[in-house]
């Protein structure tokens, strides 16, 4: 096979014990090339993160209270994993550095990146790999504005003198070697970036989960696990509340054509999720790849006839909520009727005006407002290909005396929204759950 990147999240670095899980994922697979770690995570659920310890030393600082046991704890972190794995490796010199940088005005931005750069100096050394520091790789401007294809060639060209290394995640520097971290999907872009420049076969990301469920496993118990997915059902569910990679940190390894697979530190024998462009031969016979959905949204339903005719109307309708500062989320129109979805927070005291908009500038003879709705999401690149899943799912809402208030499905037919109100949204993924997934 080709080159593997691999990243490991922090619940994969948390103390020595997960490093040597890390050590023998990577000795049983040697195209693992290249690997990306974030800051130790928790050990337990009353443990700090490593980045929230060494937030907390900038804050202290910045605030003239003394942090010193708060670093005595993050020094404590790593020099108790390298004592329990005998490692050989002085750090006082870096230690010293971090307190001199703090002393002298550091930017939360340095302070915050020093849990990855140490942990990938400890990582090295235990895997026997070079180590490789972010701020040589990841290249931003003045400003602050990441610069993607610079980085790209810069990664490509170094790594290439490097058979093997280990970088440290979430970061990169400015030209004047100041430290600037990612805003959001931190280590991940990091993996992804890297990927991209070496032209790995497969990105893998490490984690604490074994990829994802097709729904909450806590609202369908024995959901299935999806073994594969599509860039494009991602973004959907995504987009529809699952918790999942951010797009930032998925970008530059789809740009390049590289699949993602999501792996279990804990489990590293279960296949886990890969991420793909297209879909893969195994899939293509199946209606569904997933079930999401979010809360705390409100729907207008505004009644009037004849609404093609009337040119202005769609125009007047938007304007009504644009007004006042609302995000539709959805819009769906009929013949009479008009549907509307909008955050409950964005409304909250605009309510009465917005419902006074809508009569005096559509002419809307009623216009109801429900609140506590919830939106849920089929996803699936099988329902283009499928006939009668609107139908199916609407009879089985039926069959459920669950009430709809808006059943929409996307010109490319991948995903179908279903609104329902806030009491029926465990009720309404089980539902539509056991209409469409296959057996």
């Amino acid at each position: 096979m080709g080159i593997k990147v691999a990243k490991f999240g922090g619940t994969s670095l948390a103390d020595d014990i997960q490093l040597v899980k890390i050590k023998n994922i990577i000795d049983d697979d040697p195209d693992i090339k290249y690997v990306i770690v974030s800051a130790p995570g928790k050990r337990f659920r009353a443990d700090n993160k490593v980045t929230d310890l060494l937030y907390g030393i900038k804050a202290q600082k910045d605030s003239n209270l003394p942090y010193d046991q708060t670093f005595d704890i993050i020094k404590s972190r790593f020099d108790v994993m390298m004592m329990h794995l005998g490692i050989k490796l002085d750090l006082s010199g870096e230690y010293k550095n971090i307190i001199d940088q703090l002393e002298n005005g550091a930017t939360k931005d340095y302070i915050a990146s020093r849990g990855e750069y140490l942990n990938a100096l400890i990582t090295a050394k235990y895997l026997g790999f070079d180590f490789i520091d972010a701020a040589d790789l990841i290249m931003f401007d003045e400003r602050g504005r990441f610069l993607e294809e610079e980085t790209n060639d810069n990664i490509a060209a170094i790594l290439s003198e490097h058979e093997h290394a280990v970088i440290p995640g979430f970061y990169g520097s400015k030209p004047n070697g100041k430290i600037k971290t990612f805003s959001r999907g931190g280590s991940d872009i990091t993996g992804a970036l890297v990927a991209r420049a070496v032209g790995a076969e497969v990105y893998e990301n490490w984690t604490d989960v074994s990829g994802f469920m097709i729904t909450d496993p806590r609202i369908v118990p024995n959901a299935r696990h999806i073994e594969y997915i599509t860039y494009r059902e991602l973004k959907e569910l995504s987009h529809m509340g699952a918790s999942v990679l951010h797009e930032d940190a998925i970008y530059p390894a789809r740009a390049a054509g590289i699949p993602i697979k999501i792996k279990n530190t804990e489990l590293p024998s279960h296949p886990g999720t890969l991420i793909t462009e297209e879909v893969v031969e195994k899939n293509k016979d199946r209606i569904v790849t997933g079930f999401a959905g979010r809360k705390g949204f409100a729907l207008f339903s505004i009644k009037k006839r004849a609404i093609e005719e009337d040119k202005g109307f769609y125009r007047k309708l938007a304007g009504a909520f644009e007004d006042r500062d609302c995000q539709i989320v959805h819009l769906l129109s009929g013949e009479d009727s008009a549907v509307v979805v909008v955050p409950n927070s964005s409304i909250e005291e605009k309510r009465l005006d917005i419902v006074d908009d809508l009569y005096d500038q559509l002419r809307a003879e009623n216009v109801e407002v429900f609140d506590d709705v919830a939106l849920v999401a089929a996803v699936g690149e099988g329902m283009k290909t499928i006939p009668g899943v609107y139908e199916k799912v609407l009879d089985s809402l039926t069959a459920e005396g669950i009430e709809t208030g808006m059943i929409f499905q996307g010109l490319r037919r991948t995903n179908l929204i279903v609104a329902v109100l806030g009491k029926d949204y465990s009720r309404t993924i089980r539902t539509i759950y056991k209409a469409l997934e296959n057996k």
